[in-house]
């Protein structure tokens, strides 16, 4: 009896172990790409990147790779997609294809904005492994989270983020130790303009850097992945000093939305910076945990948003280059989201009601002109435009932008660059079909995919800059940066909300002329994280002032700042307050460049 009860027991258990078979797959770790790209800029809220067919309006190339299986036998297929303007169907469609024969579904034509999974039906697996690609069919921004394959029955892939999420690591194997990156002086995330000067200036002072980005090229919204160029002067100095990173790091003005990426310089940027021994360099890492003792950072965790492999940075300071404050947000920062009133920071040019309302993110794009017509098609799920409302140009700037507070810049980032595309190819229709003696040769060559934001969290420090810290040109005792920058604060165009309001993509300014001054460097670190610096656009302001620090030359030297205020901190072993408290002469020294300032 005991012998049939153990062949019995066996039975189940090998019958529970074939039963529960799943072969996860991530799509941004497919082996081969093809005309796919990577989309990292909603981790955030799907925990994890995924593969967008960012064709504009051509099908692309489509992503490969092999799939092992430990048995053979009878799976069902799972997709986790969305429809992305479902108006009602939107035109992100897409084939999943299994040894050369696509499956009977078509995906990301639900009518459903929401990530979910979708049954793909059955399949018979013969061999231990398949060649498994993504076809896309538009052109149009089909994209694709993951793909499971499953002989559990009435198995359903989980959707709720925290299950997803676990369901997802375990899979993966991300629940074990990730890697260790080693540990550092400084611990620099975020490699826009500010984040690169801040690593640069850091390791030219002697300290041991580590720079993590998330994307494969640095420098932010003046890459070539963004194309907005630099803006605020570096020639204006109290401090010549400052700015002189920035200059190394500037690939003259291309303008905003330039058609050749070159222009803009990202292999300059990483070269300067491989070139550089106290920087090991990190792209592709988008950090999403962190570790802490007290109020002190001790470790952050990045995860590659291809391999989904995670790293282990260790560190005795930080600093949050990310724009978002997203480093801040993991340690409990204290932020500032969204406009002060004007009863709490006194200032004439702040909202009667505090609100969320921020300036918007753009994505740019370019057209050019071609020997032979080129067609595009009708749009019927994109923006209407029409001989009354149309924007008649052939390559965008700064204007063409999506926020406003009717979009949280960062929970929302997928949404608003949607919204931007369904402008962008609504509008680029409408001139194709409509204007064809103006634009029947012009192609579009180039759109942005990854929005390029302005505003979102500010991390607070010892001191808030105001506007009347602008205006008043108040001198501080630790004013460093300057900044030269108008007040320049956007809000919907009036044209573009009379057509569509509360979808407005196109905004309108009024710049406020300010004399040079200078930043504290109390804006630069956290009031409450003891080793927590910030440089870019994410620093301690209100919302006024940041329309005025926010351009990126005058970001990059706030990096350069933090980068030798972190060299005092670590000398003394200290904080970046103490540095402001009990070292301030000399740490103004070597700001000033002074020939007594300490060196490394």
């Amino acid at each position: 009896m005991k012998t049939v009860l153990r062949i019995i027991v066996c039975l189940l258990i090998g019958w529970r172990a074939v039963a529960q078979d799943h072969i996860f797959v991530e799509t941004e770790s497919f082996e081969n790409k093809g005309g796919w790209v990577i989309d990292q800029q909603s981790f955030v809220v799907i925990g994890s990147s995924y593969l967008m067919a960012h064709g504009m309006g051509r099908p692309v190339k489509d992503a490969t790779t092999t799939v092992s299986f430990p048995k053979k036998g009878k799976y069902q297929l799972w997709v986790r997609t969305k429809d992305w303007a479902p108006f009602p169907k939107g035109p992100g469609k897409f084939q999943v294809v299994l040894d050369g024969k696509p499956v009977n579904t078509i995906f990301g034509e639900s009518g459903s904005d929401a990530w979910k999974w979708y049954p793909g039906g059955e399949i018979d697996v013969k061999t231990d492994q398949l060649k498994l690609a993504l076809h896309d069919l538009t052109g149009f921004n089909g994209r694709c989270d993951a793909i499971l394959f499953t002989n559990a029955p009435k198995f359903t892939p989980p959707d709720k983020p925290a299950e997803l999420t676990a369901f997802r690591n375990k899979l993966l194997n991300l629940t074990d130790k990730p890697a260790e990156a080693g540990n550092y002086d400084l611990v620099v995330v975020g490699g826009g303009i500010a984040g690169t000067c801040a690593a640069i200036s850091a390791s030219r002072m002697g300290l041991k850097v580590a720079l993590i980005q998330d994307r494969p090229v640095l420098g932010g919204n003046n890459s070539s992945e963004v194309r907005v160029h630099l803006r605020g002067d570096v020639d204006k100095n109290h401090y010549p000093k400052l700015g002189r990173i920035v200059r190394e790091m500037d690939n003259g003005d291309p303008g905003n939305g330039h058609p050749d990426g070159q222009e803009y310089g990202d292999t300059r940027k990483t070269d300067i910076v491989k070139a550089e021994r106290n920087i090991t360099l990190y792209l592709n890492t988008h950090v999403h945990k962190i570790e802490k003792k007290g109020n002190a950072i001790t470790a952050v965790i990045g995860r590659d948003i291809a391999t989904n492999k995670e790293v282990r940075f260790t560190g005795t300071y930080f600093s949050d280059c990310t724009g978002d404050g997203t480093l801040g947000h993991l340690a409990r920062a204290d932020y500032r989201f969204g406009r002060e009133s004007k009863a709490e920071t006194g200032e004439s040019l702040a909202a009667e009601k505090a609100d969320d309302f921020t300036l918007g993110t753009s994505n740019l794009w370019a057209s050019l002109e071609r020997d032979t017509a080129t067609s595009f098609p009708e749009t019927p799920w994109a923006l209407p435009f029409s001989d009354e409302y149309h924007i008649d140009e052939a390559r965008s700037d700064w204007q063409w932008e999506t926020g406003f507070g009717n979009f949280n810049t960062i929970t929302d980032a997928e949404k608003i660059r949607d919204h931007n595309l369904r402008a962008i190819f609504g509008n680029w229709s409408y001139l194709k079909n409509n204007k064809k003696e103006k634009y029947g040769k012009r192609e579009l060559a180039w759109v942005a995919y990854i929005g390029g934001k302005r505003e979102s969290r500010r991390l607070l420090g010892d001191h808030i800059l105001t506007q009347m810290d602008i205006q008043e040109g108040k001198q501080h005792p630790d004013g460093t940066v300057t900044a030269t920058w108008t007040i320049d604060l956007h809000f919907p165009d009036s044209k573009n909300s009379k057509y569509f309001e509360g979808q407005e993509f196109f905004a309108g300014t009024k710049h406020i002329k300010v004399a040079p001054y200078t930043i504290p460097y109390r804006c630069l670190y956290s009031k409450n994280i003891n080793n927590l610096f910030m440089a870019g656009r994410n620093i301690s302001t209100t919302h006024v002032a940041f329309g005025s620090t926010r351009v990126m030359r005058t970001c990059g030297m706030m990096g350069e700042v933090v980068g030798f205020a972190a060299y005092v901190a670590k000398k003394y072993n200290t904080s970046p307050r103490g540095v402001y408290q009990e070292h301030l002469p000399e740490f103004m020294a070597i700001i000033k460049d002074e020939p007594t300032a300490a060196k490394p």
